[in-house]
This record gives C-alpha cells, structure tokens and sequence, in this order.
C-alpha cells in the first residue's frame, strides 16, 4: 500500500502563506512520509474545517524504522532534529501562522521531543498538538516536556499497550483513524482558532 506523501511545508511560497500549518509525523513502518492510517484522516479532517492549510510529513532522516523505538525517547536524535527542522521552516517562511501537529505511535514521541526542544517564538507558534497510541506516555507522564498541556491532547485507546510503557502491538493501537479524523481535528482547528 501506498503511503500518502505531502510536502506543503517544504514546497510553499513564504508569500502565500496559508491559514495555518500542519506537521506529521507517522508511525513505525508506515510508508510515505504521512503514512496510510492517522496521517491521512487527521489532515482530512482538518481539511474539512481549514480549507487553506499547509500539510507537511515528517521524511527524510526519519525512515520510520523499528530499531528507534527502543531508545530512550523512542526515537532517534536526528529524527527528532529533522521535526525541530520543519517547526523551524514553519516560522521562517510564515512566522504569523498558526503550526498544528499531530503524531502517531514512534511519530508521537519524535513531534514530543522536537516541540519540547523547540524554543522562543518557534515554540509559540506550535498552537496545538495531538498523539495517538504515545509511546512515551508513561515515561512523559500523558503530556510533552516543556510545553502546556492545554495545548496537548493524547489519544490512548484503552488496552494500547504502548501507551503504559511497553512496546506490545496490540489491535487497540492499530483504531485511531476515527478520532484523528474526528475529535483530534476539532481539537486543532480550536487551537488554530483559539
């Protein structure tokens, strides 16, 4: 199957800025840069209420491979560093609009990571961000480090076994294409709006 590939971020004109950005970052295996399962249906849904809106993958270095996962954040230092890339892309190009994220199973822990590094008026700009099946919800204690949990909504269906700090697959980890297109889209949208 074909992982869905969307680079607005990367291939947008600084003066056409658009109402507000998103960045993704998929899960373990997922092909593509958004992958096939949350990705997609979160920026659907957005779509549906932000029709000019900028959606941009987390790619390159970040490869989605399985081996990252067992380190301590969950992912790798350069995958983290590529998402604080795109977050610092964002303000350079439009510093005035509003950044969303969102971030599924490894991709969750890598956009936590990046946003807590992130700092000053880059940080700012990030007005929202949603994490579905975290695997580093336990060891973040349900939120992300240096950053306000009004600002953080964390999807763990229960029985998603990664979301209390261990790395078992479970079906429960695997069904949150419903909410990313629904609640978490909703949730974004009044973070961009807020």
């Amino acid at each position: 199957q074909l992982g869905a590939i969307e680079n607005g971020l990367e291939s947008g004109s600084a003066n056409a800025c658009p109402d507000a950005i998103l960045i993704f970052a998929r899960g373990s295996t997922e092909p593509g840069n958004m992958g096939i399962t949350v990705g997609p249906a979160l920026a659907n849904g957005l779509e549906s209420h932000i029709r000019n809106i900028w959606i941009q993958g987390v790619g390159g270095p970040y490869d989605a491979a399985l081996a990252t996962n067992f380190l301590p954040r969950g992912t790798s230092q350069a995958n983290i560093d590529e998402g604080k890339r795109l977050f610092a892309l964002a303000n350079q190009k439009c510093p005035n609009t509003p950044v969303v994220a969102g971030g599924y199973s490894q991709g969750a822990a890598l956009i936590a990571a990046a946003v807590s590094e992130l700092s000053g008026a880059v940080k700012e700009q990030v007005k929202g961000v949603a994490l579905f099946g975290y695997t580093q919800n336990l060891q973040n204690r349900g939120g992300i480090p240096n950053y306000p949990r009004e600002r953080t909504k964390v999807f763990c269906n229960v029985g998603d076994a990664v979301c209390t700090g261990t790395l078992i697959i479970t079906p429960a980890h695997l069904s949150y294409t419903i909410e990313a297109r629904g609640e978490a889209a909703r949730f974004l949208r009044d973070r961009i709006r807020a």
